[in-house]
């Protein structure tokens, strides 16, 4: 296996070099970017976390040992520069009257539970046209991760109250006088929606329908506002077994969501923000699922009910050679539209808690090529029990996180 890593990251190496090396073809230009980045963090608790707990989420509940004692009350801390990344933009010949350009982006931070590995991050072509019409085909940022997003330090980006996820898509955009139309069929890879079966984009392929998303921008000068919202119809199961017999059963969750963004920019301020109304959104790394809310007993088909969450962040950041910065996200279970049959038959990250704060401070020193930065942040999670009835979470207690975060990256 650590052989398969070898020859990988060998192969990649050896494709740069060859392109760099050789006369550019004829119409093409090739442009490369990216940065060596290490970070060191540290914990006061056991997280929920990803990427080797460089992608922080939100502060584990109380498990208590045999003595009484918090199993998950004990602290954390590594130093990882895995998340180096490398990218490259290409322009090439225009196809009939649209300009053709692609971008490919890696970097080291996949995983096979044993090591890290070159993974994809962005791989799309784009075509566009004077009209301000473009069409974009491949894997990029989702739609509601958006052109405002907060500026911080940590990994996450924001996440849980950035959308954040990078997906395979077929975009449409049309940008005139300061407004811009989105529409994408956005598909799943990487970033899963859970449900019966764990993380699997089985939950899609079965249903078919791609997750659909309109959005609308309107920006002038330092100034962008918009909205959007998304469609994610998934099919949870295909079959299901009552006293031992198989049955074909035609399952369905439906969910909509709505956000709702800002920006201004002015000199050396910049100040932005984001409120969503979000249904079954963990695939982009927001709390939020679904639990099921009827049960045919002789088939075993069931009937799902999503949960809805309000989810906010606000960002202000002040500088340019010393740059500092605030962050903080807010999520509220909102519970569901109808009545859960089974606390055992939810789906999703987060479902037992009924709020989730987050606030962090940053400080920067920036220079031509180099970033050195220092992020301090704490995290309080209510858990709780969830409510039957209406899905919320009731009788909580509050569990809170402290991270500090050093962080260095080098650009080229």
């Amino acid at each position: 296996m650590i052989n398969l890593q070898k020859a990988l990251i060998l192969m990649f190496l050896m494709l740069l070099c060859a392109i760099s090396g050789i006369a550019q073809r004829k119409g093409y230009t090739y442009d490369f970017y990216g940065f060596v980045r290490g970070e060191s963090y540290v914990n006061s608790r056991q997280n929920t976390d990803a990427v080797d707990g460089l992608f922080y989420l939100l502060p584990n509940d109380i498990r208590l040992d045999a003595a009484g004692k918090d199993l998950n009350a004990t602290p954390s801390g590594s130093y990882y520069t895995f998340t180096t990344r490398l990218g490259m933009n290409i322009k090439g010949p225009d196809i009939g009257k649209a300009r053709s350009s692609a971008r490919i982006e890696t970097d080291f931070g996949g995983t096979t539970g044993l090591y890290f590995v070159l993974r994809l991050r962005q791989a799309y072509v784009k075509l566009d046209w004077e009209s301000g019409s473009s069409v974009l085909l491949g894997q990029t940022w989702h739609p509601f991760f958006g052109d405002v997003a907060p500026n911080v330090l940590n990994l996450a980006t924001g996440a849980p109250f950035q959308p954040f996820n990078r997906s395979p898509m077929l975009q449409y955009q049309f940008a005139k006088n300061g407004w811009k139309f989105r529409s994408s069929a956005v598909y799943q890879l990487v970033y899963l929606s859970i449900g019966p079966s764990g993380k699997t984009e089985d939950y899609m392929k079965n249903g078919i329908l791609p997750e659909l998303c309109i959005g609308l921008d309107y920006s002038r000068g330092g100034f962008i506002a918009g909205a959007g919202a998304a469609l994610l119809s998934l099919k949870p199961r295909l079959q299901s077994v009552v006293d031992g017999s198989t049955y074909l059963v035609n399952e369905r969750v439906n969910s909509l969501s709505y956000e709702a963004h800002a920006q201004y920019k002015q000199g050396l301020l910049t100040l932005a923000g984001k409120t969503i109304l979000a249904s079954n959104m963990n695939h982009t790394a927001l709390l939020g699922g679904y639990g099921v809310s009827a049960v045919d007993n002789a088939t075993g088909e069931q009937e799902y009910t999503p949960f809805r969450h309000s989810t906010s962040w606000i960002n202000v950041t002040y500088g340019d050679k010393w740059l500092g910065g605030l962050y903080g996200g807010f999520t509220k279970n909102l519970g569901t539209g109808r009545a859960l049959v089974d606390a055992s038959k939810i789906y999703g990250m987060g479902m037992n808690i009924d709020k989730l704060l987050m606030l962090s401070a940053q400080f920067g020193y920036n220079l031509p090529h180099w970033k050195l930065g220092a992020e301090y942040q704490v995290s309080t999670a209510a858990y709780g029990s969830i409510n039957l009835a209406d899905g919320k979470v009731i009788d909580t207690h509050d569990v809170t996180n402290h991270r500090i975060l050093a962080v260095f990256m080098y650009y080229f």
